[in-house]
C-alpha cells in the first residue's frame, strides 16, 4: 500500500514515504498528507521537530511513471492538480515553524530530490544517490527543484545537475553544501532522529524565526532584511524563552525552553 505513515515519538514527528514495490514512488494522496501532517505538528507543542524519510532501502524515486504515463491522455488539467498537491507539500515545508529534516537512504531520484532538497537540514548515507531525473524522461523539473538549487549552487552546475542528470553522491553534495550530514549506510534515520531531539532542546520561537528569516532573505533587499531581523529580535527578546535562556546561560545551567 502507497502511503504516508507518520510516528510521533520523544517530540518527532516522523514521516515516512512508504511504497516499496515503487521504490517509495509519490502520489496525490501522500501529498495531502503531506499537508495535512504537517499543518497539524506546526501548531502541536507536543512536536519540536519533523523527519521525512522513505521505508526500506530507498528514500523516494519520485513521481509513478506508469501514472503519469495514463495522464498524458487526460486534460492538461489532471497533471496540473497532481502538481499543485506536491508544490502546496513543498510550500507546507517551508512554512512548517519546526525545523524539518530529511534522512535519505538510497535513491532520492526526481520529486524525491526535490523533496529532500526543500527541507531544511538533509541528513544522507554514504551510499545515498541523488539524481534529478526528469529530462532523461523529457520531463523538467517540479517540487521546487529549480527554485532551490539555482539559490544553492552556481548556474552552470544546477544547468548540469537538471540537463545532464548525473547521480551524485551525499559526499558530493556534502561538499556542495546541501546535504549537512554524511552517514554509515542504514543510520541516516537514527542520525536525524537523534539531531532533531537536540533541536528539540531549542527554543522553538527562536527556530522559528530562523526559518522564516531565511525564507525571506532571497527576496528582501539588506534594509528590508535588517528591519525583519530587528523585528524578530525584539519579539523573541520579550518572549519567556529569552528570560529563561539568558539566565541559563549567566548561571551555567542547561535551559528547559516553554513550548
Amino acid at each position: 500500500m502507497a502511503e504516508l505513515r507518520t510516528d510521533h515519538e520523544e517530540g518527532i514527528l516522523t514521516l515516512t514515504i512508504s511504497n516499496p514495490g515503487q521504490r517509495n514512488a509519490l502520489n496525490p494522496v501522500m501529498y495531502a498528507a503531506g499537508v495535512e501532517a504537517l499543518a497539524s505538528a506546526g501548531s502541536s507543542a507536543d512536536v519540536r521537530c519533523i523527519v521525512l524519510t522513505g521505508a526500506g532501502d530507498n528514500f523516494c524515486a519520485g513521481g509513478n511513471l506508469q501514472r503519469l504515463q495514463e495522464n498524458r491522455q487526460q486534460p492538461d488539467a489532471v497533471q496540473a492538480a497532481s502538481i499543485t498537491g506536491l508544490h502546496n507539500w513543498i510550500e507546507a515545508i517551508a512554512t512548517c515553524p519546526k525545523p524539518v529534516i530529511a534522512a535519505v537512504e538510497g535513491a532520492a531520484a526526481g520529486a524525491g530530490f526535490s523533496l529532500a532538497l526543500a527541507c531544511d537540514l538533509i541528513v544522507a548515507a554514504q551510499d545515498a544517490l541523488f539524481v534529478m531525473a526528469y529530462s532523461t524522461v523529457a520531463l523538467s523539473p517540479d517540487g521546487g527543484a529549480s527554485w532551490h538549487l539555482a539559490r544553492a549552487l552556481p548556474r552552470q552546475l544546477a544547468c548540469e545537475l537538471m540537463m545532464a542528470v548525473p547521480r551524485v553522491s551525499a559526499q558530493r553534495l556534502h561538499e556542495l553544501g546541501l546535504v549537512n550530514r554524511v552517514t554509515e549506510p542504514g543510520t541516516a534515520l537514527p542520525t536525524a532522529l537523534d539531531w532533531g531531539r537536540q533541536l528539540g532542546q531549542r527554543a522553538p520561537n527562536a527556530l522559528a524565526s530562523i526559518k522564516e528569516l531565511l525564507s525571506d532573505a532571497a527576496s528582501n533587499s539588506l534594509h528590508e532584511q535588517l528591519d525583519l531581523e530587528r523585528d524578530h529580535f525584539v519579539r523573541n527578546l520579550h518572549h519567556p524563552n529569552a528570560g529563561i535562556g539568558i539566565a541559563a546561560f549567566l548561571q551555567r545551567q542547561q535551559p528547559h525552553f516553554q513550548r
